[in-house]
């Protein structure tokens, strides 16, 4: 009888590591807590999806409830309060010791794919905190409506119309923040954002003096760049996940996800867009690595038309023309080497560079998407620390 306990529980054993385990680069610091950290998210899709299935509901509905958030709580350092900017919800994070000059401002857009997340969330605030005292500067980090319940453009005006409600100079005046120190941040799908509303405020009187992008997507139009090939089964955020939180964001039309998947979404009328998102002249060689590019297979005219969103610039910043690119202010982008978006970064700091931009660019070679939101993570603290340096010297 032991002994068939003993076999089951070895073989429970085997197949709990196997589930577990995924090959990982040396460079890799705590290897073991991303695996683990990726095993519950995959475990929590895993399940979400049987309930999705079994009609309980959306996988983002019921997603959306398992991140921890936390209540705008003040401390002893910051004063955190949470209002609305043109009915858009915000979190406003100020520094409680006086200050004899104008604040620096910074916007924050969060990430998570544009379905989940919030300001509330508890590493936003974390950061948010973090970010008013070490820098004694007033942050804004806002909310913005998620999908599947609202699609694109519906997350873009949210953000817009905060940030156009903030930069109002009776609004800085109110929270003390020097309206020539304002800068507009965000991670992710925050980093996506925080690029297309730098984009679109070029058109309005307001300035900012930066935009700071950590680990951005930034283009929709071809899912098999060279990161997106070689992280298509990194943890955290493989090629099917964010082909997934596109297409979301787009629409529920499962037709763009699987079109996506095969790299078949572009029309062959619309071809000429790639030229701002062909990596084989906008990737310096280290990241080309042997690739070979491959211009996506033409696909559907009629997707597109339905879903005109995938090659709105609006949702895709690299779409951008040079004379819009040009008038961008000082720049900053964080990429990470084990991230299927690295080369959205990379590709936007050469045109950015080429339009003639002032572009600061770290690239983190052990670096994950997501890292800086792993708290307990060593290499969460090291890029948050090269995150508030760059807007400590340059805003």
């Amino acid at each position: 009888m032991m002994g068939r306990k003993t076999l089951l529980l070895v073989i429970m054993g085997i197949f709990g590591a196997y589930y577990v385990y995924t090959p990982l680069p040396e460079n890799i610091e705590e290897p073991w807590s991303l695996l683990l950290v990726d095993t519950i998210l995959r475990t929590i899709k895993k399940l979400i999806v049987v309930g999705e299935f079994l009609g309980i509901g959306h996988f983002t509905n019921i997603a959306v409830t398992g991140f921890q958030e936390v209540p705008p709580t003040s401390d002893e350092n910051v004063t955190v309060m949470e209002t609305t900017f043109n009915s858009v919800p915000v979190r406003i994070y100020m520094p409680k010791r006086k200050s004899e000059t104008l604040r620096r401002g910074i916007f924050y857009i969060h990430g998570g794919g544009w379905c989940f997340g919030s300001a509330a969330v508890f590493h936003y605030d974390v950061l948010s905190r973090r970010t008013a005292d070490t820098l004694d500067a007033v942050v804004v980090s806002t909310n913005y409506r998620l999908a599947p319940k609202y699609h694109f453009p519906t997350q873009f005006e949210d953000v817009y119309d905060a940030l156009r409600w903030f930069m109002q100079q009776d609004i800085l005046a109110t929270y003390g923040v020097d309206p020539q120190r304002v800068a507009v941040s965000g991670d992710s799908a925050g980093g996506n954002l925080a690029a297309a509303v730098t984009q679109q405020l070029i058109y309005a009187k307001s300035k900012l003096k930066a935009q700071v992008l950590i680990y951005p997507a930034l283009q929709a139009l071809d899912m098999d760049l060279p990161s997106y090939q070689e992280n298509s089964h990194f943890p955290i955020l493989p090629r099917s996940s964010m082909v997934w939180f596109w297409s979301e964001y787009f629409t529920t039309d499962r037709a763009v996800e699987k079109a996506m998947l095969l790299n078949q979404h572009i029309p062959r009328e619309s071809s000429h867009l790639l030229k701002f998102v062909n990596w084989s002249s906008l990737l310096p060689e280290r990241f080309k690595k042997g690739h070979v590019y491959k211009s996506p297979t033409h696909g559907s005219s009629e997707l597109v038309k339905n879903y005109p969103a995938m090659l709105d610039v609006r949702a895709s910043p690299l779409l951008a023309d040079n004379s819009t690119l040009s008038r961008l202010p000082l720049t900053y982008i964080i990429t990470c080497q084990y991230d299927v978006l690295r080369d959205d970064g990379v590709m936007y700091v050469t045109r950015l560079r080429n339009a003639g931009v002032q572009v600061a660019h770290d690239h983190v070679e052990d670096g994950f998407h997501g890292a800086v939101s792993f708290l307990q993570m060593k290499i969460s603290h090291r890029m948050t620390n090269q995150y508030l340096s760059w807007l400590r010297e340059n805003l």
